[in-house]
């Protein structure tokens, strides 16, 4: 193993809160998004948004290209509100659809605005020597 592609030299990583948000929301609609940490593997190094095709790797190491994939739900505590499914937020009495909408509309903003105070400070990557903990640090 080079240098280059060695996942024990990083020390942190950089990762959009937003990012974090929309790979979960992906997730959570059956589209597989994670984040994605790319080699050259350096001391601080950047986590973005990444689809995953229908044979990738949605957490862990992928071996055709070194990088590692995230699985967002990673990067939120135990803690965190579980994502607003429509069967939770339909409206109570007769349904109506627009109101159904706006009540589920308002919940997903809701998830949002209080998942990021879930955020984790840190990160397992998986090593050939075993498991290697990373810092996260969350932009936005």
């Amino acid at each position: 193993m080079s240098e280059d592609d060695d996942p024990t030299v990083i020390r942190s990583l950089a990762v959009h809160a937003s990012d974090v948000l929309a790979a979960l929301e992906a997730s959570e609609q059956g589209n597989e998004t994670v984040l994605r940490v790319t080699p050259p593997f350096t001391g601080r190094m950047r986590a973005r948004i990444h689809r995953v095709g229908p044979d990738g790797v949605t957490d862990g190491r992928d071996e055709g290209t070194g990088a590692f994939h995230l699985h967002p739900g990673r990067l939120i505590a135990d803690t965190a509100p579980a994502y607003p499914r429509a069967v939770d937020t339909e409206p109570d009495g007769e349904y109506d659809v627009d109101t159904h909408h706006e009540r589920h509309v308002r919940a997903v903003e809701e998830w949002r605005e209080a998942v990021t105070d879930h955020l984790v400070d840190s990160v397992e990557l998986a090593a050939p020597e075993g498991p290697h903990r990373v810092d996260v640090a969350i932009l936005g």
